[in-house]
């Protein structure tokens, strides 16, 4: 259960949300939706108790799940399988047992007697919070979001960007949670994962908010909409389903604007009429009386929203640079004794467009982290050519300082640029005014990503390497990206599980994972990306 009363959140000077009050029990789905920025991530926060609101209280009850964009909690040495029985503590107590069979093993009598008490001990905590077939139950749902057998057994350090996030969905998904927030579930999973992923969630008992720009997912498994607008600071609470929302929204808009244009007409005919009486002294009240109904009919009215800004992206001509800026051979990476990829061999062409495919855990962050100068490979070796200026954009918005402004960020991607010219850039990037002294670790996923890929418009780069550009991003903002990169005259690299990208770039060339295989482009290859 959550109970929100009278809720207020600022950021700055700026009002996110103002004067928000409702309920999500047992039994309501949510969808929260809203352009980037309009606060959708800073209120989960709140609601998950990561955060505090500016005014008003938020009330919990029971268990709360909650999965955020940048998943980069727990131990990095806890291996995969413990991390998510540990949702019910399941965890130590199975470490527990582990232990004591090999201590039961010693042929000291005094460490067996101990080791059999510790057993026995361990074994009752482990069944009485669901033992085995909760165990079975973990495997199951780890093995439906795409996490292999033997990926369970590794540790959190070795694992990529996107198991880490499937392996807290799957920690979510078990820890019976009474009510589960989720922040963009769907970011880095297969197709037959947010298939498998709906269909729980459709089933699913306990309360649920969801964010997500996968409106297949948020029209099949959502009974409530809370519409964040950004421009009224309000949120539109819709206690129907997907469907019927985008209908009775478009007829609210349409009512605010008949509203206005109604009181509008009538205000300006008091206005107008009082304008004549105030001329004569025998007629001043009467004219004070109708400018304030007119004033009156004017703040009754609801605001109309305004049609959504667009960020205006456009990537300047690239540095020049050789015919190959970029090539690599013979790379390899090992974490312990677990294998990624080995022999990989990469030349990136002046200009050219070049997608990496695999499955999750192939390896595609890390040669891209390699060719970024990030990573080292443990063999081989990455050669720059003549004039290379890399941009290098990372999943995890690892590139920004959270501790720093927006502006400071900007600053430090291009300090030849002075703080007027920076907030120019900024401001085609939908950061305007006192949004650029925000730090950047209070900005939502979709605005860290407009960060990053404003950073990358005034690095001038002829190489871009980007790791899922379009995670994160309302549908307005995505196209608008997309027809960047389309235009864009230099050489990108790409990691995408969004085949709308991919076809967007129209790539050349595919290097195909752990494998190292490269080949040219085909539409069959679109299909696999869809499912990989």
């Amino acid at each position: 259960m959550i109970n929100v009363k009278d809720l207020e959140i600022r950021i700055g000077a700026r009002v996110l949300m103002q004067d928000v009050n409702f309920r999500v029990d047992k039994g309501d789905k949510v969808g929260l939706v809203g352009r980037n920025g309009a606060g959708k991530t800073t209120l989960t926060k709140i609601l998950a108790g990561e955060g505090q609101p500016s005014a008003g209280s938020v009330e919990t009850g029971g268990l709360i799940g909650y999965l955020p964009q940048d998943p980069r909690t727990g131990d990095p040495e806890e291996t995969v399988r413990d991390r998510i029985l540990n949702a019910r503590d399941l965890g130590e107590h199975l470490k527990a047992m582990t232990k004591a069979s090999e201590d039961m093993g010693s042929v000291d009598q005094a460490i067996y007697d101990a080791a059999m008490k510790k057993y026995s001990l361990a074994e009752e905590r482990f069944i009485a919070n669901g033992g085995y077939a909760a165990e079975a139950e973990a495997e199951a749902i780890a093995g439906n979001l795409g996490i292999k057998p033997h990926i369970l057994e590794q540790q959190l350090k070795t694992l990529s960007g996107g198991q880490r996030r499937r392996v807290e969905l799957a920690r979510i998904l078990f820890s019976q949670a009474d009510t589960m927030i989720l922040d963009e579930p769907t970011n880095h999973l297969d197709a037959d994962s947010v298939v498998w992923l709906r269909d729980f969630l459709k089933t699913y008992q306990g309360g649920l908010i969801v964010i997500s720009h996968d409106v297949d997912l948020i029209g099949e498994t959502v009974n409530r909409v809370f519409y964040l607008d950004a421009i009224r600071t309000v949120i539109d609470v819709y206690n129907m389903g997907w469907h019927n929302y985008l209908k009775q929204r478009e007829a609210d808009q349409e009512r605010r604007k008949r509203d206005r244009a109604n009181a509008e007409k009538k205000a300006a005919t008091l206005n107008l009429q009082a304008a004549k009486f105030g001329a004569k002294a025998s007629k001043a009240v009467a004219a004070k009386q109708m400018i304030k109904r007119a004033e009156n009919l004017m703040s009754g009215l609801e605001e109309v929203r305004e049609a959504d800004r667009v960020a205006r992206i456009r990537f300047p001509d690239p540095a020049p640079c050789g015919r190959t800026p970029l090539m690599a051979s013979n790379l390899s990476k090992s974490y312990g004794s677990l294998e990624i990829f080995t022999s990989v061999d990469l030349a990136i062409d002046k200009g050219s467009k070049v997608v990496i495919i695999g499955l999750n855990g192939a390896g595609k962050t890390t040669l891209l982290r390699m060719l970024a100068g990030i990573d080292q490979p443990d063999t081989g070796t990455i050669e720059p050519g003549h004039g290379l200026k890399i941009g290098y954009y990372a999943q995890e918005h690892e590139t920004l300082d959270v501790s720093k402004t927006v502006l400071e960020n900007m600053q430090r991607s291009a300090p030849q640029l002075g703080d007027t010219d920076a907030r120019k850039v900024l401001g085609s990037f939908l950061f305007t005014g006192d949004d650029v002294n925000k730090p950047a670790g209070v900005l939502s996923g979709g605005e860290k990503t407009r960060l990053a890929l404003a950073a990358l418009v005034v690095s001038s780069a002829n190489v871009l390497l980007l790791d899922e550009p379009t995670n994160n991003l309302d549908p307005a903002s995505r196209e608008e990206i997309l027809h960047a990169l389309s235009t864009f005259t230099g050489a990108v690299v790409l990691v995408s599980h969004d085949v709308g990208a991919v076809l967007s770039l129209n790539p050349e060339r595919v290097l195909i994972l752990p494998d190292g295989d490269e080949d040219l482009w085909n539409d069959g290859y679109a299909e696999l990306i869809s499912l990989s």
